[in-house]
């Protein structure tokens, strides 16, 4: 079974309930009683960090267009909030400097690092040196060329690779890469994957609970932690 620690963090914030990656969301997450908030980060055409998940505002804006074609002050024109519901109107794009200014000290911020923008990596973690978080902000990636970026930049950040799978080789690439977690995806989380992660040394974070079922089965097998878009429900199962 899970121990006391076990890492609730909120996906994108509490994203069933507000839209993904906005204040409110982040808000209401804390308001439920969480200490983790997971975010994704993105470049700005002028090389600000915001926080948004998609390449492009398309999907969570009124705006159109990658977020790389977007000054900050066009961004923050954008309503992020009203294709979630009317009562969000008027939510912006935080930057990610927002973001760690307002939750510093009230939760640890688990920060995807997205895109293909160059210097997206250094400048993220820049932002998190200049705020003296170090201690507070675990830096994730699918990509295995963003986690050596942040290494390369700020090696004292702990850093995890988001994975579908894990393999002999993924685990071999991690231990290279010096990282403090590996991330696989819910439905491959079983109790023998966590125990094998967990004697080479890896906290195991997972990724991907779309259901209770799956939510219930990453905690019963072990793991120290998961993303979850419906925190309320995953605290209520951990107090049961």
């Amino acid at each position: 079974m899970t121990s006391p620690g076990f890492m609730v963090i909120a996906h994108r914030g509490a994203s069933s309930y507000a839209p993904e990656n906005t204040l409110a969301a982040f808000d209401l997450a804390i308001q439920m009683g969480v200490g983790h908030l997971e975010l994704d980060v993105h470049a700005a055409r002028d090389g600000h960090v915001v926080v948004i998940h998609d390449e492009t505002v398309d999907r969570t804006t009124n705006g159109s267009g990658p977020v790389t074609s977007h000054a900050l002050a066009a961004l923050k024109r954008l309503d992020a909030g009203s294709w979630f519901g009317g009562t969000f109107a008027g939510q912006r794009i935080p930057t990610f400097e927002e973001v760690l200014e307002r939750y510093q000290g009230r939760a640890h911020l688990h920060t995807e690092i997205k895109g293909h923008s160059a210097d997206l990596s250094e400048r993220t973690v820049d932002l998190v040196r200049r705020r003296g978080m170090a201690d507070h902000v675990t830096i994730t990636s699918f990509q295995k060329t963003r986690l050596e970026e942040a290494r390369a930049h700020a090696p004292e950040l702990p850093r995890g690779w988001l994975v579908s799978e894990v393999s002999d080789a993924t685990i071999a690439q991690a231990r290279a890469l010096g990282l403090s977690q590996l991330c696989p995806r819910a439905n491959a989380v079983t109790p023998e994957l966590v125990h094998r992660l967990h004697a080479e040394g890896f906290v195991v974070r997972a990724w991907g609970v779309a259901t209770e079922d799956q939510m219930r089965q990453v905690v019963e097998a072990g793991a120290d932690g998961m993303t979850v878009n419906f925190p309320d429900r995953l605290l209520a199962y951990l107090k049961r």
